[in-house]
C-alpha cells in the first residue's frame, strides 16, 4: 500500500492505548463519537498493563506470598524452604494475569465499536495525521487525544549495552534471579522490584542520590519501609552516586562514587519515567511539548492547539495511571460538549512495596513549605487490634487537618493494604469532611480502617 491510499474520518482520534488512552476512547464511543486508537503496539492497556503496574503487582504478591510463608514460622507453621520455578512463574504472570487484561480490554473495544490501528502516529497539521507501520494510512480528525505516556529515563553518560543492565520493563521478564543485584534509585520502582528480587533469593544493593529512600514522600511513612528494606536488602547507600558501569568479565562493575567498584550479577536503573511525546509530530500543530517533552493542559485537558487534547503522562507529574484515565474520561466529556474538568482534590499514590504507602491530598512538608497552618494526627498500628492479630504492628495513619475548621487536607498511610485504605481517605479530602465525620462514622471492628476513625478521635480529645 503507497501512504495515503488510505484514508480514514473519525471524530476523534486517541494516539496511545494506554489508561488514559483506552479510557477516553471508550468514554468517546460511550458518548457517540466515532473513535480510533493508534498505537504503535496495536494494543490496549500501554506499559502499565504490559511493562509496568499490572505485572509489577503480579510480581509482588508472588513476593508478599514467599513473605507471609516466612513469617508464619513465627507462629509455629513451617511450609519449608520455597522452590521457584521461574519458568511456570513467567507464564502465569503473562498468561493468567496480563493476558487475561489483555482480551478483556480487547472485547470492550470491540462491543464499543472502537477500532485500534497498529502503527506509529505522527500528525500533520491540527486535524490530520499519518500512521506509519504495518497499517499505513491518513487519519482525518474532529479532535485528537494525545495518550502516549512514559519512557524509564536512563542515566546520561551511563548507558551501556548488554542484557546484564536492565530498566524496569526488562527487570519485570525476571530472566533469572541474579545472586547479587544492584538496584540504581531508591524511588518506588527501585523499592518495589528490589523487594521482589530479594524475596525471590537476590541480594540486593541500592544506591540513592538523597538523604533518604523515596525522596519526596512524607518521612513519618518511609521509616516504617525504611527499616523492613535495611532488614531485606544486601546494603543501602544514601547520598551516593553511580559515577560509572563496566562489564568485566560477566558481571558489572560499578563505580558508587566514593565508596569505590563493587562487582554485580546484573543491574536494575530505575530512576523515573519521561514524557513521550518525541517525534509525534507536533511541531505542526499549536501544541507544543516543553524541553522534558511534557504537554501542557488546562483544567479541561486542552492544549494551546484548540482540536488536541492531551492525557496522563505526556502531561507531567503525577505520572499515575488513575489520574490518566480519569483525565480521558475529561477530555472525551468536554469534546462531547459536557460540563467537565479535571478539578480533583485529591489523587492518591500508593506504593505497592511491603509495607505499602498511600498518601492523598496535602503533606506536612508541603504545609510547611507553603507557612500553612495545620493540626497533625498519628495513630501508629501497634495500639491496633487488627495490626497485632496480623502480626503487623509496622505501620501509621496519618491526618492533616485544618486547625479552624477541621477539614481534612491529607491523608497518609503506611502499612499492609494502604493502597486499598488510602480510597477512604481520597473520599474523605476530596469531600471535603472533618476529622469529626470520620471520628462519628462507625468502623468495623477489629480492621486496619479503623486506625483512620483513632486518628481522627485524638483530634477531637484534644480539642
Amino acid at each position: 500500500m503507497v501512504m495515503g491510499d488510505l484514508v480514514q474520518e473519525v471524530d476523534v482520534v486517541v494516539v496511545g492505548g494506554g489508561p488514559g488512552g483506552y479510557s477516553a476512547a471508550f468514554r468517546c464511543a460511550e458518548l457517540g463519537l466515532e473513535t480510533l486508537v493508534v498505537d504503535a503496539g496495536k494494543r490496549l492497556g500501554g506499559a502499565c498493563l504490559y511493562e509496568g503496574c499490572i505485572p509489577s503487582k503480579a510480581l509482588l504478591h508472588v513476593a508478599a506470598v514467599l513473605a507471609e510463608a516466612e513469617r508464619a514460622k513465627e507462629f509455629g507453621v513451617d511450609f519449608g524452604e520455597p522452590r521457584i520455578a521461574l519458568d511456570t512463574l513467567r507464564k502465569w504472570k503473562a498468561e493468567r494475569v496480563v493476558g487475561k487484561l489483555s482480551r478483556g480490554l480487547a472485547s470492550v473495544a470491540k462491543s464499543k465499536q472502537v477500532d485500534v490501528v497498529g502503527g506509529r502516529a505522527v500528525f500533520e497539521g491540527s486535524r490530520g495525521l499519518r500512521v506509519e507501520g504495518d497499517e499505513p494510512q491518513k487519519v482525518r480528525f474532529k479532535h485528537a487525544i494525545v495518550a502516549t505516556g512514559s519512557a524509564p529515563a536512563s542515566i546520561p553518560g551511563l548507558e551501556i549495552t548488554g542484557d546484564r543492565v536492565m530498566d524496569s520493563t526488562a527487570a519485570l521478564e525476571v530472566p533469572d534471579i541474579p545472586d547479587r543485584l544492584l538496584v540504581v534509585g531508591g524511588g518506588y520502582i527501585g523499592l518495589e522490584l528490589g523487594q521482589v528480587y530479594a524475596a525471590l533469593g537476590s541480594k540486593v544493593t541500592v544506591v540513592e542520590m538523597t538523604d533518604g529512600l523515596l525522596p519526596g514522600v512524607d518521612r513519618d511513612l518511609v521509616q516504617h519501609l525504611a527499616r523492613r528494606i535495611d532488614r531485606m536488602f544486601a546494603k543501602v547507600h544514601l547520598q551516593t552516586k553511580i559515577t560509572g558501569l563496566r562489564e568485566a568479565g560477566g558481571e558489572i562493575e560499578a563505580t558508587l562514587g566514593e565508596r569505590g567498584a563493587e562487582r554485580f550479577d546484573r543491574v536494575l536503573v530505575a530512576v523515573g519515567r519521561r514524557a513521550q511525546t518525541a517525534g509525534l509530530g507536533l511541531e505542526t500543530t499549536k501544541a507544543r511539548p516543553d524541553a522534558r517533552g511534557v504537554l501542557a493542559v488546562d483544567g479541561r485537558c486542552r492544549t494551546a492547539d484548540p482540536a488536541i487534547y492531551a492525557v496522563g503522562d505526556a502531561t507531567g507529574e503525577p505520572m499515575l495511571a488513575h489520574r490518566a484515565m480519569r483525565q480521558g474520561k475529561v477530555a472525551a466529556e468536554v469534546i462531547a460538549g459536557k460540563p467537565a474538568a479535571f478539578d480533583n482534590v485529591a489523587i492518591p499514590a500508593v506504593v505497592f512495596t511491603d509495607p505499602e504507602i498511600a498518601w492523598c491530598g496535602l503533606t506536612e512538608a508541603q504545609a510547611s513549605r507553603d507557612d500553612r497552618p495545620t493540626k497533625i494526627a498519628k495513630f501508629q498500628w501497634a495500639a491496633s487490634g487488627r495490626a497485632a492479630t496480623l502480626g503487623r504492628s509496622d505501620g501509621v495513619t496519618k491526618l492533616v487537618v485544618d486547625p479552624e475548621s477541621g477539614r481534612l487536607l491529607g491523608v497518609g498511610i503506611a502499612g499492609p493494604g494502604a493502597g486499598e485504605l488510602i480510597a477512604e481517605a481520597a473520599i474523605a479530602v476530596e469531600c471535603g469532611l472533618t476529622a469529626e465525620d470520620l471520628a462519628v462514622t462507625i468502623h468495623t471492628h477489629p480492621t486496619l480502617s479503623e486506625t483512620l476513625m483513632e486518628a481522627a478521635e485524638s483530634l477531637l480529645g484534644a480539642k
